[in-house]
C-alpha cells in the first residue's frame, strides 16, 4: 500500500470515527429531553413461590437494597410488592413478595424496580379526588387529598422524570398528619398532562410554569401557606419556581427527594456511568445548550445550564429547603445537594441517607423518612423559625 493510499485510509477512517462520534452525541442530546416510549425491563425475574410469599431475582444494587418496592412486569401491565431480602448470595436476592397487584408473576421473566408503593391515592385509603389545573398548555390532571380537618396549609407534590405523580403519594400521610392538604400534579410531557409545543422535557425550565399554575390552584382553593415537594428532576421544577414563579411569596418551604440541582454535574455523572467519551458527552451538552442545535435534539429553545445550576445560584434561594439525598443514588449524585447545603446553611438543611439508591429513601428507612420532614415542618414551617 503506498504512502498516499494508507493516508486516504486513517483520514477515511478518522472522519468515519468523527462522524460516528457526532451521530452518538446527537443521539444522546435527545435521549435527555424526550420523553421515553418504553421502559426497561432490566431486572431478572429468576423464581417465583406463590405458596412462600417469595420471589428470587438478578442482583443489582437496587435489588438487594434493604426496604420495599413496587416491581413491575408484563411491560407494566403487572405490578407486585416486594418487601425485605430474605437472602443474598452475591450473584442473586430472594424477597419477600408481598403482593400481586395485577398480572401473572409467575410466567414474568423480567421486570423493572420502582420506589412506588402506592399507585393511587385509593391505596392510602384516604378520600380523595381528581382535580384539573388549568396551565398554559391545558388542563393538567391532579390528585388532591384533603387534610383531615380544615386548613389552609398546603404541600404541592412534583414528580420526576419518566414517571408519573404517583411517585408523591409516599409523601402523602406525613404531609396529612402535619395538617397540610396534598396536591399531586402531573405536568407538561409527563404522559398524562398535556404537551408542550416541542414534547420535549425542558428540565424544569418551562415545567415550573406548571407548579405556578398549580400553586395559582390552591391559593385559589383557599391556601395560604404552600410547601413544594420535588422529586429527582421535580427537585430542579421546584427550584426554577422558587428562583422565578411570582407565586413564590406563598411558599414557605421546600423539600426535595433526591433532587438534580445542576444538570450539568447530573449528566456528566451519568455519562460517565453509561462509558460514553467525554468528548461524546461534551458534543451533548454543547448540542443541548446551543440555540443552532436546538431543532437538531427536538427541542425549540436550547438548555440554559447556568440558570438550572442552583450550587452558582445558591445565594438566590429565599426559601427554607429540606434536603433528602443518598450518597450512594446511583443516577443523581448526591454532591450537588451536598455543595447547596454547605452553601446556604442558613436556610437548606441536608438529610443524608447512605444507602438508599435514587427517591427511595422512603423504601428504605420509612420511619426516618418521616421524621425528617416532621421536624422540618414544625420547626420551619409551622412555627415559622426561620426569617424569610
Amino acid at each position: 500500500m503506498s504512502l498516499a493510499v494508507a493516508a486516504g485510509a486513517v483520514a477515511g477512517a478518522v472522519i468515519a470515527a468523527a462522524g460516528a462520534a457526532a451521530v452518538l452525541s446527537v443521539r444522546v442530546a435527545r435521549s435527555v429531553v424526550t420523553p421515553p416510549q418504553v421502559r426497561l425491563n432490566d431486572v431478572e425475574i429468576l423464581a417465583v413461590d406463590l405458596h412462600a410469599g417469595t420471589i428470587t431475582l438478578g442482583r443489582t444494587a437496587d435489588t438487594a437494597a434493604p426496604g420495599r418496592y413496587s416491581l413491575w412486569f408484563d411491560s407494566g401491565r403487572g405490578h407486585a410488592r416486594v418487601g425485605g431480602v430474605l437472602a443474598d448470595d452475591g450473584a442473586n436476592v430472594t424477597r419477600t413478595l408481598d403482593s400481586v397487584q395485577r398480572g401473572n408473576i409467575s410466567a414474568a421473566r423480567t421486570g423493572r424496580w420502582a420506589g412506588w408503593w402506592f399507585l393511587t391515592p385509593a391505596d392510602l385509603e384516604i378520600p380523595f379526588r381528581e382535580v384539573g389545573v388549568h396551565t398554559s398548555v391545558g388542563v393538567a390532571p391532579a390528585w388532591r387529598i384533603d387534610a383531615g380537618a380544615p386548613s389552609t396549609d398546603w404541600v404541592i407534590q412534583v414528580h420526576g422524570r419518566a414517571v408519573t405523580r404517583s411517585e408523591g403519594l409516599r409523601a402523602v400521610p406525613v404531609f396529612r398528619e402535619a395538617g397540610f392538604t396534598s396536591l399531586l400534579i402531573s405536568y407538561r410531557d409527563d404522559g398524562d398532562a398535556p404537551a408542550s409545543p416541542d414534547g420535549r422535557y425542558a428540565l424544569g425550565a418551562e415545567e415550573w410554569l406548571d407548579v405556578e399554575s398549580a400553586i395559582a390552584y390552591a391559593q385559589a382553593e383557599g391556601a395560604q401557606r404552600v410547601v413544594l415537594m420535588g422529586w429527582s428532576m421535580g427537585g430542579a421544577t421546584v427550584l426554577q419556581g422558587l428562583a422565578r414563579s411570582p407565586w413564590r411569596k406563598l411558599v414557605v418551604g421546600a423539600v426535595l427527594e433526591s433532587p438534580v440541582v445542576d444538570w450539568v454535574r447530573v449528566l456528566r455523572f451519568q455519562a460517565g456511568a453509561a462509558g460514553l467519551p467525554s468528548a461524546v458527552r461534551d458534543a451533548a451538552l454543547t448540542l443541548l445548550a446551543s440555540p443552532r442545535a436546538a431543532r437538531l435534539v427536538g427541542h425549540d429553545a436550547p438548555i440554559d445550564f447556568d440558570q438550572l445550576d442552583f450550587v452558582a445560584r445558591a445565594h438566590e434561594l429565599q426559601t427554607p429547603v429540606l434536603l433528602l439525598h443518598s450518597d450512594d443514588d446511583g443516577f443523581v449524585p448526591s454532591d450537588g445537594s451536598v455543595a447547596l447545603a454547605a452553601a446556604r446553611p442558613d436556610l437548606v438543611r441536608l438529610e443524608r441517607f447512605a444507602v438508599a439508591r435514587h427517591t427511595k429513601l422512603w423504601n428504605v428507612d420509612e420511619r426516618r423518612w418521616n421524621r425528617a420532614i416532621e421536624q422540618w415542618l414544625d420547626h420551619v414551617v409551622l412555627q415559622g423559625a426561620v426569617e424569610r
